[in-house]
């Protein structure tokens, strides 16, 4: 369960095609990137990119009425698809360290694949420049990354997880827990 997401699309007048009339927010929640349908509280405008609160602690939720369904990727607005990416960026930055650790402790799924090799833009010829350059000395931030490989990791684990969202049926899941039990 989220207990924070982060917005992606509001709609104060609701939703005619479907039928909502009630202030409706689009969200990406924190922890497990669950894209979420919210009905946001008619008093409180949202801005695209705010951080709300969504959990069990409904004193707690000052714009968001609540949370009205678990949503597919398609089912989002346009602007919600385009302020996506946006929205994922900021949040991998809020939450460095999480990505930072998963870099750190990335490791071959085989003998011919690693994690990273999942990652949108990192090959074969980029991998061993991580791989390399790890075992020298746990990287410290995306900067660190960056200086040492002139890979720009935080863009490569947001390209990851868009992906993963809009693709249900990924098979290997790096950040995006599956919906299937």
């Amino acid at each position: 369960m989220e207990d924070y997401a982060f917005i992606v699309d509001y709609l104060p007048q609701g939703r005619a095609d479907l039928d909502i009339r009630s202030p409706l927010a689009y969200a990406v929640g924190e922890a497990n990137f669950t894209l979420l349908s919210l009905q946001a509280k008619r008093d409180a405008p949202l801005a695209i990119g705010e951080r709300v609160y969504i959990g069990k602690d409904f004193s707690l939720r000052a714009k968001i009425e609540k949370v009205n369904a678990r949503v597919a990727y398609n089912d989002l607005t346009a602007t919600a698809k385009l302020e996506l990416p946006n929205v994922i960026h900021i949040m991998i930055k809020a939450n460095e360290k999480r990505f930072i650790d998963f870099v750190n402790n990335a490791q071959p799924i085989s003998l011919r694949f690693h994690v990273l090799d999942l990652l949108p833009g990192l090959g074969k010829k980029r991998l061993p420049i991580i791989t390399g350059e790890r075992r020298k000395g746990a990287f410290a931030s995306f900067d660190d990354i960056n200086s040492r490989t002139k890979i720009p990791m935080d863009k490569l684990i947001a390209k990851r997880i868009e992906q993963e969202l809009m693709n249900p049926d990924e098979k290997y899941r790096l950040f995006v827990p599956s919906d299937r039990k």
